[in-house]
């Protein structure tokens, strides 16, 4: 009977360290070219309880000293959502380089138009707020941060902008932005381009390290975590490029694929396959996220703060929603 008791601990102790807490509320970032949700994305969407989707806008490069707007946006009709839109714009770190405190003003003053002008034209409901994605560093914070204390002044809406997991880590040389609230991206810990064995999405090891002094960070964060995959080709020269949203079901489905290993595939037959031409004997390496790894990395973060955070799920597609039950109940 001892044995028996001992074991039902142990399978118990199991169980919940595999167990996120339930008490942090969920939702989404949206970061599609197209908004066009689905009915199985709309029911996905519905059952958070955030009230907020964080939608990609458009991007920001500098070309030639010239700021551009890329990628904006397509909304083909009305978003039939109860959430209320936040707008996020990525803006490219090079685009701080040798920045004129002019342009500085100026760039805000365009990013602002911009996202008032998608606002009239689709009649969305926006939240007041405005997110902005850059990876800014040590050599562009000073120029970076007074661009967010421009576009508050600006758009008179509160500005928040996401934290990349080196800048917790080196937060004494990339300094603190000037906002009340940011989102950790607790994804990209490596490069997919370099050879290693371990996930460049999200790797729980290399995750923790980075944020061992996570309770010390002085802003209150919301926590963005990944549950996207992709497919790193390699040529026959060893150079690689990725084909976002790939999945290993997708390539076991094709004929044109040989499986080597779990994650791992060869190409059969010249072709086109996914905007891409690629050539008999490339390799393929798909990366996608699993469950257990999203639920220890919360676990972890959990554990180092002590207020309550939101978690938003990068992103709201189907093809990576439907993988993760669990985690939308």
């Amino acid at each position: 009977m001892k044995s028996i008791l001992q074991c039902l601990i142990c399978i118990l102790l199991l169980t919940n360290c595999t167990k996120t807490n339930n008490n942090h509320d969920y939702g989404f970032y949206y970061w599609r070219s197209t908004f066009n949700l689905n009915k199985n994305e709309q029911q996905t969407l519905n059952k958070s309880k955030v009230g907020n989707l964080y939608t990609r806008f458009f991007d920001v490069v500098k070309q030639n000293d010239q700021f551009l707007e890329v990628g904006i946006i397509n909304i083909n009709k009305e978003i039939s959502t109860d959430k209320k839109i936040v707008p996020v714009i990525f803006i490219t770190n090079e685009t701080w380089f040798n920045i004129k405190p002019n342009d500085i003003q100026f760039l805000a003053v365009k990013i602002n138009e911009r996202i008032n002008k998608i606002h009239s034209n689709h009649k969305l409901n926006l939240e007041n707020e405005i997110q902005i994605d850059s990876d800014w560093t040590a050599s562009t914070k000073n120029d970076y941060f007074k661009f967010l204390q421009a576009l508050k002044q600006i758009s008179k809406k509160n500005i928040t902008c996401t934290l990349r997991l080196h800048q917790v880590k080196d937060k004494l040389q990339t300094g603190i932005p000037p906002v009340d609230k940011m989102y950790l991206m607790c994804y990209a810990t490596s490069s997919p381009l370099e050879n290693q064995e371990q996930n460049s999405i999200l790797d729980v090891r290399t995750l923790k390290s980075y944020l061992r002094n996570l309770e010390d960070y002085p802003i209150k964060l919301d926590i963005a975590l990944p549950i996207y995959s992709w497919g790193i080709v390699t040529n026959h020269l060893g150079k690689k490029k990725l084909i976002n949203a790939l999945t290993a079901e997708e390539l076991m489905q094709n004929k044109n694929f040989k499986m080597i290993n779990k994650n791992n595939f060869e190409v059969l037959k010249d072709d086109f396959y996914f905007g891409l031409y690629l050539n008999k004997g490339f390799k393929i390496k798909i990366e996608e996220i699993a469950e257990k790894d999203i639920i220890e990395s919360l676990n972890f973060i959990d554990g180092k703060l002590d207020y309550p955070f939101h978690i938003i799920y990068y992103h709201l597609d189907e093809r990576f929603t439907k993988n993760y039950n669990t985690l939308f109940q």
